[in-house]
């Protein structure tokens, strides 16, 4: 492998000069700069990164804080960010954050500490007031994307707006017996925050709607994935009403709709309506959230919130805040327009088409930048309910 020495000895420089020109920084001629880097490609010479961090203070590596790795949504927002960073030369560090209180502790008071990243992305994390107390210790730049908390420079989607989304969605087409399936998170315990929030938020937005509708808001509990989802609805679509999870009136009528929380629980559902012999959306209307690359292929009606655009424009935000701001049109990152055809439900008032309220969420007393765009995408799966 090349050395510091070899391309100074190659490009007739010392190797202060080579390490001038290749980091940018300090004075050297244009003329000398084009020939050092063409020494070092002519080698292909890498610069260590741990010398280049020494010598820069700088570990040219970002960390993205996520609650969960095994999902397709969050893999798309790490695609994102990753789009934008890596051709600004930045790595990328995943810590995964759960709600074990053992293993927040560890991140936050020993992981985060060992100074090997220059800024934080926390994805769709709820944190606890220690822990953005220990974030604001560190020193660095951090950007949220979907957190809840208003102590964090934040981007989300309103979710509440979402959840009333899809409900107005189902209702515009004459659906009033909705049932709205996703996780619930509960109040914390002892100080320990859930992994994110989001569900929450989904939910109010769903039984906001229901409740301006004067129908009963149902709400069935199930994990974010495709066979939770699958079981909660085939228990459902029975006539057990989901037992004690179903937090309806009690009533045992099949739903006409389910608003699933996310696509994957979207798919997990049309699972259980074919296996039980049900039409979608003849017998069964069904509507997720997410905008999946599978949801044109089982023509699922969604609410698309565009995550790789978004981890586009969470890396971005992150760049902007290290003083690196991305070419062209800083605070505007590419990405970020919907697809023509693409409507919103009524009242969101966006442009576009787009579900943009560009104002504040809140749902605890807490706001944060709920701007990022969203948009009802209709398909197949969705129609008014079947007559009596």
């Amino acid at each position: 492998m090349a050395s510091l020495d070899d391309v100074a000895r190659a490009a007739g420089v010392s190797t202060a000069t080579v390490s001038r020109a290749l980091s940018g920084r300090g004075r050297t001629s244009e003329a000398t700069r084009q020939r050092v880097r063409a020494a070092a490609d002519a080698l292909g010479y890498v610069a260590s990164a741990t010398a280049s961090s020494l010598a820069s203070g700088r570990a040219e590596n970002i960390g993205v804080i996520v609650p969960l790795m095994d999902r397709w949504f969050f893999a798309t927002v790490l695609d994102g960010i990753a789009a934008r960073l890596a051709p600004r030369g930045y790595d990328l560090t995943l810590y995964n954050l759960t709600d074990d209180p053992a293993q927040r502790r560890r991140l936050f008071e020993t992981s985060l500490r060992r100074g090997r990243v220059d800024g934080l992305i926390v994805l769709s994390v709820a944190l606890t007031d220690d822990e953005v107390a220990a974030l604001e210790t560190l020193d660095l730049p951090v950007v949220g994307l979907g957190v809840p908390r208003g102590e964090l420079p934040a981007l989300r989607v309103d979710d509440t707006a979402v959840g009333r989304a899809a409900a107005e969605h189902l209702l515009a087409l004459g659906h009033r017996e909705i049932v709205h399936i996703g996780q619930s998170v509960g109040a914390e315990v002892a100080g320990r925050a859930p992994a994110y929030d989001i569900p929450t938020r989904r939910r109010a937005g769903f039984e906001a709607a229901m409740a301006a509708a004067g129908a009963a808001a149902r709400f069935v509990e199930s994990d974010f994935t495709v066979d939770g989802a699958r079981r909660a609805a085939v228990a459902l679509l029975r006539g057990g009403g989901g037992g004690a999870a179903d937090a309806g009136t009690g009533a045992a009528r099949r739903p006409t709709a389910i608003f699933a929380a996310s696509d994957e629980m979207a798919y997990g559902v049309l699972t259980a309506a074919r296996d039980l012999g049900l039409r979608v959306p003849e017998d069964l209307s069904v509507i997720g959230v997410d905008g999946h690359d599978l949801a044109e292929l089982f023509g699922l009606t969604t609410i698309d919130q565009f995550p790789h655009a978004q981890g586009e424009r969470a890396g971005d935000a992150i760049l902007a805040a290290l003083g690196r701001p991305p070419a062209g049109a800083p605070g505007a990152p590419a990405g970020l327009a919907a697809p023509a055809g693409l409507a919103a439900p009524a009242g969101l008032g966006a442009p576009g088409g787009l579900g943009a309220p560009g104002g504040s969420e809140s749902l605890d007393g807490s706001e944060v930048d709920a701007s990022l765009p969203f948009a009802l995408v209709t398909r197949g799966t969705t129609a008014p309910p079947p007559r009596s």
